[in-house]
């Protein structure tokens, strides 16, 4: 029996390799564009990440918006990426008042 492979760590394959995310998000219209919006449940989130809304830290197992522009940048399409750098993580109430 040959060993398996493992698959590489999806940090270390090309941008346009990895999967922008699976599950439901929804499209909505903001003064700069439209922007796709997934919700995370708080038993999903496991890592911090930093709120551009406000700066301050979403803590593992927050409940927080993923956000990403509908349309990638012209970098993201020429490199075939799906807007993987463009995509911020938001606490809820910070991306619902932001207009």
């Amino acid at each position: 029996m040959s060993p398996r492979k493992r698959r590489p760590s999806k940090h270390t394959r090309p941008v346009s390799d990895r999967p922008l995310m699976g599950g439901h998000q929804v499209r909505e219209s903001r003064v700069d564009g439209e922007w796709m919006v997934r919700r995370v449940s708080g038993s999903a989130a496991g890592k911090s990440y930093r709120c551009p809304g406000c700066d301050q830290q979403i803590l593992p197992a927050t409940p927080h918006v993923v956000v990403w522009p509908e349309n990638p940048s012209l970098l993201a399409a020429i490199g075939g990426g799906q807007s993987l750098d463009e995509r911020r993580h938001w606490h809820s109430a910070c991306w619902q008042r932001r207009r």
